[in-house]
Order: structure tokens, then sequence, then C-alpha cells
């Protein structure tokens, strides 16, 4: 009795696959064209990050850092496969249930876009419009894959025949025509945004007071220790938008309301024609695991926001202010640290230019002492006057504490992690930091020895890391090398190790090192 095979799923998983290349390709074009932040990607995306628990994002914020968003995108592009692969087959052999899968995928995705806080009228349709697409090139293409099967069971020429070799060429093409359409979408997006241009072309006022000058002596001048100002192109980024908010300076403007006797709105205009003023600051993201790098210390310039806050007149039993991002973030500030005398402020300006689009153009809020999940609020929007006990945050709502006072750390910059090292004179140096409070001191333990006071920087202020060196004669063999700092209130660091939930990691900095 003969044996029955079951036909090969390779030829309708590759006709899904084409098919979903096609439709998320003409999906992105239309985005670019219609909607930008409704981009079928960035829009399931988007809700990806906020359905995902606060353990998922850590893990990939640890294990990919500030590239999370592209390992991210690249993890919903396998999954887009695996599943148009799947309907491929569905429909080759349940037609029309791979179409309607397909479909079905294109409306979930038209309902998520439609309902992101950023969301317009026209966001629902490039997904609903890919669906369409892939549903119909998917019919297609699966029973272009059918007869080219069947006709190749026929004949004697096998996977050679014409009529697979013609099923390639097909699928070849729509898979090039969806990869074009993306590429096109991206360069309209890129093109019908002229938030770049404008932001290019503006000149900041000159700073009604200057920021502290830097001290020769703040910048040891050590290979491979952090600069103490960090450029913009290397200013670490972590937010909730994978699409970067494209916001004009000619829509923007800021509300604060809630708690106040007098409701405030300034326009992009009216705020650089305050008085601003330039600071230097040090952020740091509480993702941020002992010895990481998501620290970054910059020239700012903008308005303090406790002017602002003053205008409204904020009630006496308000003791937090609710920030909100135009695509929907919030963090939650205590309102003390927003109208004390610290440099809290409304930047406009970072390192001598406007804000970089991806961290904050126009506006941002930039506030010494607390980490950015409760303070750096970017492309903000509003300031809502209110409390604790009335309203969360977004992180808070994913296990965070409300409030985010920065803890006291120390990074080993110099030698490297597993670094090689010839015996002799060498250096070991780093960075330490607790903005708002300060730092005294750094001390260095080799192996274990005695610690060793290490030379520290001189500090631009209390706001700002501090970089620090220690000489040391290496001998050879392995040696770890650990580093604890004291603050400005003569606390030292705790070696006790936290997890950075709920509010930053702790620990000394520890680096083991081979000395030749």
């Amino acid at each position: 009795m003969p044996v029955v095979t079951r036909p090969s799923p390779l030829l309708p998983a590759l006709a899904g696959v084409a098919s979903v290349a096609l439709a998320a390709g003409a999906g992105e074009l239309v985005a670019g064209l219609v909607a930008p932040a409704s981009s079928p990607f960035a829009a399931v995306g988007g809700a990806l990050i906020d359905l995902a628990p606060s353990w998922a994002k850590d893990t990939a914020i640890a294990l990919f850092g500030t590239s999370d968003k592209i390992a991210l995108l690249v993890g919903i592009g396998i999954v887009a496969a695996i599943l148009a692969a799947g309907a491929g087959v569905l429909e080759a052999r349940r037609p029309p249930w791979g179409r309607f899968l397909v479909l079905a995928v294109g409306i979930g995705g038209a309902i998520v876009a439609a309902t992101r806080p950023d969301a317009s009228v026209a966001s629902w349709f490039p997904a609903a419009l890919a669906g369409a697409i892939g549903a119909i090139a998917i019919r297609y293409l699966a029973r272009s894959a059918v007869r080219s099967r069947e006709a190749a069971a026929r004949t004697d020429e096998g996977p050679a025949d014409p009529g697979r070799r013609g099923f390639f060429v097909w699928a070849g093409a729509v898979t090039a025509t969806g990869v074009v359409l993306a590429i096109a979408g991206s360069a309209v997006r890129a093109g019908a945004q002229a938030v770049t241009a404008a932001r290019d072309a503006i000149r900041l006022p000159t700073p009604a007071s200057r920021a502290p000058a830097v001290a020769a002596g703040a910048e040891l001048g050590i290979d491979g220790l952090t600069p103490v100002i960090t450029p913009n192109a290397d200013f670490y980024r972590i937010d909730t938008a994978l699409v970067v908010p494209q916001v004009s300076t000619s829509d923007w403007s800021l509300r604060i309301h809630g708690m106040v006797e007098q409701e405030v709105t300034i326009t992009w205009d009216e705020l650089l024609a305050l008085p601003l003023e330039e600071s230097i600051t040090t952020l740091t993201c509480v993702s941020n695991e002992v010895g990481g790098d998501l620290i970054g210390n910059a020239v700012w310039l903008g308005y303090p926001i406790r002017e602002l806050l003053a205008l409204a007149r904020p009630s006496a039993d308000a003791d937090m202010v609710l920030s909100r991002s135009i695509d929907g973030f919030t963090a939650s500030s205590p309102i003390e640290a927003l109208t004390d005398e610290r440099d809290a402020i409304l930047a406009v300006g970072m390192n001598g230019e406007p804000l970089p689009t991806e961290h904050g153009f126009p506006v941002r809020m930039v506030v010494p002492g607390l980490y950015g999940y409760v303070s750096a609020t970017k492309w903000v929007t509003e300031l809502e006057v209110t409390r604790f006990d009335a309203a969360t945050s977004y992180w808070t709502d994913r296990g965070w504490s409300e409030r985010g006072p920065i803890k006291l750390e120390s990074r080993i910059d110099v030698p490297r992690r597993s670094a090689s090292l010839s015996a002799g004179d060498t250096v070991i140096a780093g960075v330490a930091w607790q903005q708002h409070v300060g730092v005294s001191g750094v001390e260095v333990q080799i192996d274990d020895g005695e610690w060793q006071q290490a030379t520290l920087a001189s500090a631009i202020s209390d706001d700002t890391w501090v970089q620090w060196s220690l000489p040391w004669q290496a001998a050879s063999g392995t040696h770890r090398l650990t580093v604890r700092a004291t603050n400005s209130d003569g606390e030292t660091q705790t070696p006790d190790r936290a997890d950075v939930v709920p509010d930053g990691a702790t620990g000394w900095h520890s680096v083991e090192v081979s000395v030749r």
C-alpha cells in the first residue's frame, strides 16, 4: 500500500511571509503619509512596552541597554514572520482561515493604534489597510504555492520545475516590494517631519545666568575615563517611545493645572522670552545597575520650574506634580524637588544646542537629585499639581517607588573588567555621584587590602558626578578592584547589593583584571 506523505509546508509558509512583508511595508508607507506615530510596528511595540511587566523591561534594559527598542522591534519582526508563515500554511490547507488570521491581526493593530495616548483620527488606518492588503496577497500567493506544488508532483522535474521557479519569483518580488515600501515609509516620515529642520534653525537665546565654569581640574584626562561632560551623541536614552515624537515648536505648549489657584499655559515663544538659566546636571536612569552606564552629564539651558509653579500658586495640600509627555508617559515628582532652590528646569537646550529630538525636543524636564523615571519627562506638555494619594504615574503603576531620590554610587572605568595589564605603574579611575548631595571622597580596595583614598577631581557642583583616580603599582597576577564613595553628608556607600527595582540599585562596583 503506498505511503501518503503530507505536502511540504515550505511554499505556503513563504507565501505567508511574502504577503505579510508586503502588508507591513504598505502600512509603514501609509503611516508615514497620514500618521507617522501610527506605524503598525511602533503601535504594537508601544502597547507591548506598556503591557510588559517590570521584570521584562528590566531584563531588556540589562541585556540590550539603550538598544532595547531595536531588540523589541526585531523580536516583533520575528514573531510576525512566524505568524505569517503559519497563516500561509493555514490558507493553503484550510482557506480562507489564513487570510482571516492576517486580517484579524491587522484589525487588532488598528485598535491598538487608535487607543494609544498620542493617537490621531487616522491612526487606525495604516494597520487596517495593511491587514486588508495582507489578506488579499496571501490568498493569491497561497493558491500559487499550491498550484506550483501540485504541478511539481505531476512532473519529473522536481524542485526545479518552471512552476515552482515562477512562484519563487513572485514571492521574491512581493517581499522586495514590501521592503521598498517600508523604506519609502521611513523616507516619507523623514521628509514630512519639518521638526528636525526647524530645530536646526533655532538659535537659543543667551542665558540670563551662566552655569559655573568647568574647572580645568574637573577633567583628569585619563584614557578610557568617562568625560565629565557627555556629548549629546553619547548620552544614554531610556524611554517608552518606539517612534521619537516629532513636536513642532509652533504646536507646543505647557499647561499647569490641578490643585492650583490659577491655571497657567505657556507657549514656546513665551518660554524662550523668559530669562533662561544655564546649569550642569547629571541624569541617571533608575535601571542603571551597579557599574552601569545609564548615566550622563550635560550643560542644560532652561527656565526654573519653581517660577512657573509660583505663577499657578499650588495648594498647600499638594505634594506631587504629575508631568505628562505628548506620548502619554507620566512621571510623579515630589513637589518640593520642583519648588526648592535646586536647578529643576524646563530645558530647551543641551550642551549648547537645542535639545535633540530623542532627548525631548522641544522641551523636557531636568531635575537634579531624582532618578529620571520620576522627573526627567521628555516632550513634556503638562504639569498637574496633585497628591501622591490621588494620582499615580507610568512607572509607579508598574511597581516602582513613588519617590526616586538618587542613591550614592561609584564606578570603575579604568581598567575595564577583564582587562589585561602590564606590571608596573598604572592608574585606577572612575566616576562617583549622588546628585544634589555631592561626593566628598572615594576609596579603592585592591584584593583584600586596606581601603586607599583616591584623589577627587574638582567637582563642578553637588548636582554632577565627579571623576576620581588612584595610582597603582600593579603586580603580576589576577586582582580584584573595588570602589566605594562617601557623600557630602559623611555617609559611606553601602556594600549591600540591591536590584534596580523598586528605587535604584546599590552595592560596590568591582572589576577583576589580569596583570602580566
